[in-house]
Order: structure tokens, then sequence, then C-alpha cells
């Protein structure tokens, strides 16, 4: 398994179990299969809902006596209703209580946005904090904290662009260690990879299959599947592999982290042994091909204009705007019939 290694030299496998949307026993029995599977990668959040889960699962492995805390690297997000000074490390404290833990390896910023005290999802302008009233320093500075007191190994951020990341890392006394964001091949962000390669933060993939799972309100019309993609498909068939499992080992040849997520034990199994598959030039050159900066998850259900979020990403300038632009007009020219 290829891993990641941070500066104290702890290392992460670049493949691990995400946790999105999994809930209940079916998460539990998801991450004990993915750590008998050889998983030592866990992925979750306090929003996901499913921390108390998990750390059930966890602890019984952990008492059967074969795999050990010290293993296994578990990641959770500080959710955007606890950004204010004051409330990061008792966020914290409550995700290590639910997930019967003494420290984190990896605590992350979930998103660029705060709200007030006890929103899960804003409803109206006023369950918003601007990043006026709170900057992501303010926030930052704790999560500082958090990692100086041990409770979390190491820190970073989740959907932060390379603007932002800039701006925080010229304000903090300890830069981010990761930038969890969607990545894909029809979304490969390649200014932020060589921003955050540049500075020696690592980054981690979510939704690396499409997330098809998510609710109908989450899609937009005629979203395309990533695991229906010809050129994927024609990759596999020459590795003898799964459609999913190229699009995780993009991810391992890419030097990116992946964390797909899975309850089925099959496809768990599965994701996992992707990390054997090698991608040769011609692959990482026909995958690169794919570009559409196509985000499933737009950020647009946290947008509020009169609290400045207008661009969660930042990739509404003028500039953006034409080269998605004129990533369409290409794709238009190779796929017409003329």
């Amino acid at each position: 398994m290829k891993t990641l290694q941070f500066n104290n030299k702890d290392t992460m496998h670049a493949i691990g179990l995400g946790t999105w949307k999994a809930k209940g026993n079916q998460v539990k029995q998801a991450v004990k299969d993915a750590l008998y599977a050889g998983y030592r990668h866990i992925d979750t959040a306090a929003v996901y809902g499913n921390e108390t889960e998990i750390g059930q699962a966890l602890t019984e492995v952990f008492a059967e006596g074969n795999i050990f805390r010290e293993d296994v690297f578990i990641t959770s997000k500080l959710w955007n209703d606890a950004h204010k000074e004051g409330q990061v490390i008792p966020a914290l404290q409550q995700s290590l209580d639910r997930l019967q833990l003494d420290y984190l390896d990896l605590y992350l910023v979930h998103w660029p946005v705060a709200f007030k005290h006890g929103v899960g999802f804003p409803q109206k302008a006023s369950d918003y904090y601007s990043l006026e009233e709170v900057p992501i320093i303010e926030t930052w500075k704790q999560m500082e904290t958090a990692k100086e007191s041990g409770m979390a190994r190491h820190i970073g951020v989740s959907n932060f662009s390379d603007v932002k990341l800039k701006d925080l890392v010229s304000k903090a006394k300890i830069k981010p260690e990761m930038n969890q964001v969607e990545l894909h091949p029809l979304l490969q962000q390649d200014d932020l990879l060589a921003f955050c390669k540049s500075e020696n933060i690592f980054m981690t993939a979510y939704s690396p299959l499409g997330s098809g799972d998510r609710s109908a309100d989450m899609k937009g019309e005629d979203e395309p599947n990533l695991l229906e993609i010809d050129t994927i498909k024609q990759i596999a068939r020459k590795h003898n592999a799964s459609v999913g499992q190229i699009l995780i080992a993009w991810h391992c040849n890419r030097g990116t982290a992946v964390i797909p997520k899975s309850t089925s034990k099959e496809h768990i199994e599965e994701n996992f042994k992707a990390a054997q598959i090698v991608l040769d030039e011609t692959d990482m050159k026909q995958i690169a091909a794919l570009d559409e900066c196509r985000r499933f998850i737009t950020g647009e259900f946290f947008e509020e204009s009169s609290k400045g979020y207008t661009d969660i990403y930042d990739e509404k300038s003028p500039i953006v705007e034409g080269i998605k632009e004129g990533v369409s007009k290409v794709k238009e020219l190779f796929t017409s019939e003329e």
C-alpha cells in the first residue's frame, strides 16, 4: 500500500474508507470489514452522525488484540457551527468521546463557512457568521492548539481553494498538512494540486466514484456517471480491473490519498486492491484529457450572498469561467461527428 508520510514520520495509507452517508450498524460493520481487509485509514466527520458507531467498531476490533490503535489513521472534521473562539476544542473532544479515542490522527476544518453554534444546516441568513465576523484564522489558531495539545496529531482543511489556502498559510503558525477536496477525472484540480505540493500540503480525494448515492436534491440535471466513462472502461479492461478500481488507482498514481465510501464487504475489499494497479504514462494522459471542471458537490447549498458566501470554491471569476468554457468547447470539437 502506498503511504503519505508527514514531517514527523507518521504515515497514512493512500486508500482509506470514506463513511459519508453511512449510518448505524451498517457503518459499524463496514469499518470492521475494512480493517479486516487491511485498511488502516478511516475517515469520518462530526456532521456524518456516525462517529459513535465507528467508535464502537474501533473499540471492538482493538479489543481483539490483532489490530492496535497506533496502527490505524483516523480522521474527523470540525463542523461549521464550532468555528468561533472557544468552540473548536470542545467540538474535538466531543468527536473523541464518540469515537472512544484519546487523540485523532488528523482533524480537518470541514468547510470555509461559519454557522451560529448549534446550526446543523442553515435555513436563513441569520444562521451564518460571515468570514469577517469569524475569520478562518480565528478557527485555525484553535486547530493549532489542538495539535500542540496532542488531541490531534495532524491538522488540515477540507474544501479549501488555493486562494483561501494561500491566505491561511500566510497567517498560520502551523501550516495545514492536508486539504481534502472533491477529486476525480472530471475534476482534476491540477492548479490546486500543484500549489499544495509546493507548500508540502497533502491532498485527499473525496467522492472519487462520483458519490452516486447522494440525495436527489444534491444532484444536477444530466449528471455524468464516472463509472460509465468509455476511456476509464477501456483502461479497466487493459488492467483486468473494475472501473472503480481504476478511478481509485488514478489517485494513488497521482500522489494523493483517496477515500472511497462503501458498506459492501465485496466492494470494500475490491477498492482496497486498487492499490496494486500501476497506471502507465498512456493511461495517465488519457485520463488527463477527461478533465472538464465538473463538480458533483457544488457547495451551492451553503451560498448566502448577504454573508459573503457566493463563491465557496473561488471559481466564479471571469478567468475561471473562461477556462471552463474553453474546456467545454474543446470537448465539443472532439465529440462532434464532423
